[in-house]
């Protein structure tokens, strides 16, 4: 069984929001980190881990990324990582998966199933093997204890409750 290493400088964690039931507000993550143990073309029977640093959020706002790294968040103090560990991959068609697993914020862990799809493998031009995934999904933030929230004069709330995940990861054979 193969060890791939996600690379953590061609990998992006995204996410987007309703802001003010009208826009949305995107972000990322630069602090990942994982692991793919299994065959990469096949990721049936594969484990996939995936750590995030969640202090490393960016809005494009400092306040609003200092807010979300606060206890009216994440709480980055009390927990930093964002975390998922697969429990069931299934294969929905060629190159096609359904990941399902244990997503962990803020203490609170779910299962959630991520839609994956194989981008192929290549060889970068140091010789490195590398194999591509775009991973989507969407989670209730509620459902993870990220409650805040602030009712508009005009009725609705300011931050939306799903939260869209958008994740383009590049993964090289673990050395």
């Amino acid at each position: 069984m193969a060890t791939w290493k996600v690379d953590a400088s061609h990998t992006s964690v995204g996410f987007s929001v309703k802001h003010m039931m009208v826009s949305k507000v995107k972000g990322s993550f630069s602090g990942v980190e994982g692991t793919i143990e299994g065959d990469i073309e096949d990721l049936t029977g594969a484990s996939i881990s995936f750590t995030i640093d969640a202090s490393t959020i960016n809005t494009n706002s400092v306040d609003r990324d200092n807010h979300l790294r606060s206890a009216d968040f994440f709480d980055v103090e009390n927990f930093p990582s964002i975390t998922f560990v697969s429990t069931d991959i299934v294969k929905k068609g060629e190159g096609e998966y359904d990941i399902t697993g244990d997503l962990t914020m803020r203490g609170v862990s779910k299962k959630v199933t991520l839609e994956a799809e194989y981008e192929g493998t290549g060889v970068n031009p140091w010789g490195v093997q590398v194999a591509a995934f775009e991973v989507e999904g969407k989670v209730s933030r509620k459902e993870f204890e990220l409650t805040w929230n602030q009712a508009l004069e005009a009725g609705g709330v300011l931050v939306g409750d799903d939260i869209k995940i958008s994740i383009d990861l590049q993964a090289n054979p673990a050395q």
